[in-house]
């Protein structure tokens, strides 16, 4: 059996490399899996301080359900719940039979997003185009670009971004619509958010754990976004966000929030900014946690998400009307705007 600790190595912003040290030892005792996983997290979890989590107060509330007797459901339902503890939607424990999460950062919130509001500006399949993994169309009388990319994992490219920035070339404003995207590749978000600046840009920093101790954090790692060299988009923008906006969508958002042609309309994003590293159990079980914090351009933490310019709530009545509050919002916002 493989005992996966990960040891992490900053080598250049945001890539890291997880080392695993090999052990032949196969255990199924419900107390020792309970231990390992205990002490992987405590050693390599990053968000303890800033989440005010007593660890050792875990320990010893959840140690005292440990039995030997228990049978790998119950133990993994423990487990699961352990991990419920610290709130954060990076962290998974991965068993041949369930997956643990934590869903409580959307779950409890309002959806504010809706496919059936959607498609009265979309409309069916046949009235928009497609470029990779994003839909786009002509709104407001072919005035505004819109832009609908439901997953940072779907395909994106430059040849595709040049195709709809050229489509929108005669349009006032853009609206990129990121509702409900969970996240996925950080590359993907920065290939985007490169076309909206002119000039390499500070966009935050990350750190990295040097110890085991909860705050063995090397000094923070400035990250910068550096401009496309192909066509790039200076006229207004609205990023539209909500609560299921997560990971790299919450980077995305974090990046694109601080160009001066961008207000962020919506809901408050999901939050996710530690940088997941995985481990192994005893028993072959798997965890995935945070192990790196990322920061944004004031040293502040976005782990719980980050605020609209301007917040915008759906509720029934717009369900009945067949309007989306959020994108009219960010029509009129658009129109407003002055563009030179």
């Amino acid at each position: 059996m493989k005992r996966c600790l990960p040891y992490v190595l900053l080598l250049m912003p945001a890539l890291f490399f997880a080392a695993c040290e090999k052990e032949d030892r196969y255990s199924s005792m419900p107390r020792e899996n309970f231990e390992a996983l205990w002490k992987i997290m405590d050693e390599h979890y990053c968000f303890f301080e800033y989440k005010q989590v007593d660890w050792e107060e875990v320990h010893e509330r959840y140690g005292q359900q440990v039995a030997d007797t228990m049978g790998q459901f119950a133990l993994f339902d423990l487990l699961g719940s352990m991990l419920a503890e610290l709130k954060d939607g990076h962290t998974n424990l991965v068993s041949p039979f369930n997956v643990s999460r934590y869903l409580a950062w959307y779950e409890d919130y309002l959806p504010n997003f809706y496919k059936e509001l959607q498609e009265h500006y979309l409309g069916k399949s046949a009235d928009y185009l497609i470029a990779g993994s994003v839909k786009y169309k002509r709104l407001s009388g072919n005035s505004i670009g819109y832009m609908h990319y439901s997953s940072f994992s779907g395909s994106v490219s430059d040849l595709g971004l040049d195709y709809i920035f050229d489509y929108f070339k005669d349009c006032k404003g853009l609206i990129i619509d990121i509702r409900d995207n969970g996240g996925g590749s950080l590359a993907n978000a920065d290939l985007i958010a490169s076309r909206f600046i002119e000039e390499k840009l500070l966009t935050g920093y990350i750190q990295h754990k040097l110890g085991k101790g909860h705050n063995d954090f090397s000094e923070p790692y400035p990250v910068y976004l550096a401009p496309s060299a192909r066509t790039r988009w200076l006229r207004p923008v609205a990023v539209l966000t909500n609560r299921h906006c997560f990971s790299a969508a919450n980077d995305f958002v974090q990046k694109m929030r601080m160009m001066p042609q961008v207000t962020v309309i919506g809901d408050r994003t999901g939050g996710g900014s530690g940088l997941p590293l995985s481990s192994e159990l005893p028993n072959g079980w798997s965890i995935r946690f945070s192990a790196a914090p990322m920061l944004d351009a004031d040293k502040q933490h976005t782990e719980f998400g980050i605020d609209p310019d301007i917040r915008v709530n759906i509720n029934t009545q717009d369900l009945s009307d067949g309007k989306d509050p959020i994108i009219e919002a960010a029509i009129l916002h658009i129109l407003s705007q002055q563009v030179y």
